[in-house]
């Protein structure tokens, strides 16, 4: 089933959209995975460089999920893996940064990271225990649970959420920021032909070279680095601990510690999957379906944690590239995931990244963490979510007020202590549940269209306002 047969959300698509890329030629879809590519970076290995893990091994797996995941979701969703940031407390309790001589948290605890990698690991079983559950009752019997009053205030907290960690990288420099912003705008308003459909790979190269020139990059990393690496070492992995020193209660503690986050990013990969359905107005939820994407993503999770890299996560960076383009098809970002692994086996390349100021990368992402939220405001309009109703003001109120305050509280997520256990759930993860309580238990359901065609029962008070799934995502910035 190619992507012209994936069932639609419920409205024609857009003439400018872009489902086959092999039609703009094979040099477009080059530089259309570079795009995808550049966009994940900054993300993607701002994890390993808070966590100690490797940066190289890190892309490796990026990379090598991203295909897994799309070979399980026959190749259906657009969608790139990148870093998980939700696991980095998990990281932090087993394996905490050592200090440096300047007494900066910034050494790597290598004899600890291999513990939290295991834990990680076991986190991503949970996602294949979820999966078996969708496949064997349906995702419409869950879905039902998820009509657009929910998914689209937790599509808008999904980005306003990331937005501070934009204005955050932005701050370090903004006049370096507003030049990644303004080149990607003129670029999508004003430019012609590829340079219309590129705006963030241009964004980021000009807003690059015009930091580079200010003195605002240290190349000096990039001169001392080889061409060719290994991106993986063997004492990295998880496979390292089996031997004369593996600590069964460190092992066990890492797992007990670790799993419970997963609660919160499979909740999440809901989210991050609705998201991109809206956006390219396709029903990834029904074809291939939640079972299959949440066992890719959880796979892939495992794959990367087994060998030293972070858990792997579906990245709202891209599908702000995918509302932005209208290109989405998901063989660009294959494209984008085959250049991550080439690239993880040149560290000067990998330097040349890591050494990104942190304005071009703030710059970027207010664009595309912006257009994510945008595409959650056009799920509740095109779905004419009534809110003359107090049961939909009450619910899209908690989702967003509970994720994006929880966010910016000091903690930064609810902390639940559970004997010696303590699980961490994330503001999203919070508003998300709460909402779908709140649709569960308070009356006038709204009726939600099954996968099959039939309609997934209310509780007799059904509007008939929101019989579709979320609709597509937001036309492009002109």
């Amino acid at each position: 089933m190619d992507q012209k047969t994936v069932p639609t959300m419920g409205a024609q698509d857009s003439p400018d959209a872009v489902y086959d890329a092999r039609t703009l030629g094979t040099p477009k879809m080059l530089v259309f995975g570079l795009q995808h590519m550049f966009a994940m970076f900054g993300a993607t290995i701002l994890v390993p460089t808070l966590t100690g893990l490797s940066v190289s091994a890190t892309l490796l797996f990026a990379g090598l999920g991203t295909l897994l995941f799309h070979l399980i979701s026959k190749g259906k969703v657009p969608a790139f893996l990148g870093s998980s940031f939700a696991f980095i407390a998990g990281y932090a309790a087993i394996a905490p940064m050592l200090p440096d001589e300047a007494g900066n948290l910034a050494v790597a605890n290598v004899e600890l990271l291999p513990y939290a990698c295991l834990g990680v690991a076991c986190a991503g079983l949970l996602y294949l225990v979820l999966s078996a559950l969708f496949k064997a009752f349906g995702a419409a019997r869950v879905m039902r649970f998820f009509p657009p009053v929910v998914t689209g205030p937790i599509v808008i907290a999904i980005g306003l959420t990331l937005a501070s960690s934009a204005i955050q990288n932005a701050s370090t420099n903004w006049f370096i920021a507003i030049v990644a912003i303004v080149t990607i705008i003129v670029c999508n308003i004003w430019g012609k032909g590829m340079v219309k459909i590129i705006p963030i790979l241009l964004g980021v190269i000009v807003s690059y070279l015009v930091a580079a020139a200010m003195g605002e990059v240290d190349f000096s990393r990039v001169a001392d680095a080889s061409w060719v690496g290994l991106p993986v070492l063997w004492h990295n992995t998880v496979f390292s601990l089996f031997g004369d020193g593996f600590n069964a209660g460190i092992a066990i503690t890492a797992i007990i510690t670790i799993m419970p986050l997963a609660f919160a990013t499979m909740i999440e990969h809901i989210g991050d999957i609705s998201a991109i359905s809206s956006t390219c107005n396709r029903n990834y939820i029904a074809e291939p379906g939640l079972h299959r994407t949440l066992l890719g993503d959880g796979l892939a999770t495992i794959l990367a944690s087994l060998f030293g890299a972070p858990a792997n996560t579906t990245y709202g960076e891209n599908t702000g590239v995918l509302a932005l383009t209208r290109v989405f098809d998901p063989r660009v970002i294959r494209l984008a995931a085959v250049f991550a692994i080439i690239f993880s086996f040149c560290p000067k390349f990998s330097a040349i990244i890591e050494i990104m100021p942190a304005c071009v990368i703030g710059g970027v992402s207010l664009i595309l963490y912006g257009m994510i939220s945008a595409v959650g405001i056009r799920n509740l309009v095109e779905n004419h979510v009534d809110f003359t109703k107090s049961r939909n003001i009450v619910i899209t109120a908690l989702i967003i007020v509970l994720s994006i305050g929880i966010a910016y509280s000091a903690a930064g997520a609810i902390v639940i202590p559970v004997g010696s256990i303590t699980i961490s759930l994330s503001g999203l993860a919070i508003g998300s549940l709460v909402g779908i309580i709140m649709n569960i238990v308070l009356p006038g359901h709204e009726t939600v269209k099954a996968f099959d065609g039939t309609e997934a029962p209310g509780d007799g008070k059904e509007s008939a306002e929101a019989d579709n799934l979320p609709l597509e995502g937001p036309d492009p910035i002109d």
